[in-house]
């Protein structure tokens, strides 16, 4: 990526793309509203990309394994067309760990973890690397992290992804006992930041909390209110997403 120096700051330069990746439409649309830009469609094989700006929007599906596959999709195409993404983002709502991410707040991970990818046991739960293979965590960039919570507000620590969703306080006890800096748990993360790893791209993931981790309680739900966070995140965030200059990719 080539870098121009302005006003004393290294910044990408105007061929520099960010991949923003959502589960559903409703996500995509919060922070596609977070930009003044106006936005255009671009249809890929299976997916659709929306953009506006230097942010490509793309809903790319529930779980880690659709929305691997369509992030994957996504940053082939561009690295063939010879337009790379320099960083993608994982982005939605999620379920927060109380006390410590109630409704209406902001995560970003500093640690993206697949949080049910092993195998049970008689000593409880492992995870796949210690059956001697593959990875459960991906690190985001550690000073993006920080200034991407530091602009937001946001809290920082892990991020889970699960492909079934807590719905018992044993469950939620559960996890963060073997995850004690559990903010919050998502099912994309850990998908996404799969794909971007493959591709050799760094990875972020912001979520605004919609409900807590336990019990199963729609009435509690608050989507709406964490979508509009979700926007809210985005207005803040788009400039630091736009001019990080890819410096800080060790953990």
């Amino acid at each position: 990526m080539v870098l121009q120096a302005q006003e004393g700051r290294l910044i990408s330069d105007p061929g520099h793309r960010v991949l923003v990746a959502t589960a559903v439409p409703a996500e995509r649309d919060a922070v596609a509203g977070a930009s003044p830009a106006p936005g255009r469609a671009a249809r890929l094989p299976g997916a659709t990309l929306f953009r506006t700006g230097r942010l490509d929007l793309l809903a790319a599906g529930v779980g880690p394994a659709l929305a691997a596959s369509s992030v994957s999709a996504a940053l082939t195409a561009a690295a063939l067309g010879d337009t790379p993404y320099g960083l993608v983002v994982c982005a939605g709502v999620a379920g927060g760990f109380a006390p410590d991410a109630p409704v209406g707040s902001l995560v970003v991970a500093d640690d993206i973890v697949a949080a049910d990818l092993g195998a049970e046991s008689p000593e409880g739960f492992l995870p796949v690397t210690e059956l001697g293979f593959g990875t459960v965590s991906h690190r985001p960039p550690a000073a993006l992290a920080r200034e991407a919570a530091a602009v937001t507000g946001g809290r920082l620590g892990t991020v889970l992804t699960v492909s079934t969703v807590t719905g018992s306080a044993a469950r939620a006890a559960e996890l963060r006992g073997r995850h004690p800096r559990a903010l919050a748990e998502a099912m994309e993360g850990f998908g996404v930041a799969e794909a971007a790893a493959a591709h050799g791209v760094p990875v972020l993931e912001v979520r605004a909390v919609s409900n807590a981790v336990g019990p199963r309680d729609r009435s509690a739900w608050r989507i709406g209110d964490a979508l509009t966070a979700l926007a809210g995140a985005f207005g803040k965030l788009t400039p630091l997403l736009e001019s990080w200059n890819g410096h800080d990719r060790t953990h």
